[in-house]
């Protein structure tokens, strides 16, 4: 399955009464919010002495991807274009691969 298949498929099961605003909002909160699910899977582990639950933090990433395909749906983006400006981005940024000093010294504008 190729990335923009996934993103059409996963908005088989957006809510049809939601209008675009709700849309876009619903995404990014969703973003959040199966952020927070993931990184408390990390904190137990790293903080409370838990085994890491990989199966768990699986599922979690998978729901990352579905509120990130309703995000770009919302904006009219395919998910390879978005991915694919993200590589251009960090080629320029890091055109021999990550360094700390590229890092904490990047280019005016570089978001």
């Amino acid at each position: 399955m190729t990335i923009n298949e996934y993103q059409k498929l996963a908005m088989t099961t957006l809510n049809p009464a939601l209008s675009e605003k709700e849309v876009l909002l619903n995404g990014v909160m969703g973003l959040c919010g199966e952020s927070g699910e993931a990184i408390d899977l990390v904190k137990k582990w790293m903080m409370q002495g838990h085994d890491l639950d990989k199966a768990h933090l699986a599922k979690e990433l998978g729901d990352i991807a579905w509120y990130l395909a309703e995000t770009a749906t919302a904006i009219g983006c395919d998910l390879e274009t978005i991915l694919q400006n993200n590589i251009d981005k960090l080629k320029a940024r890091y055109p021999e691969g990550f360094t700390a000093e590229r890092s904490m010294h990047r280019k005016s504008g570089d978001e």
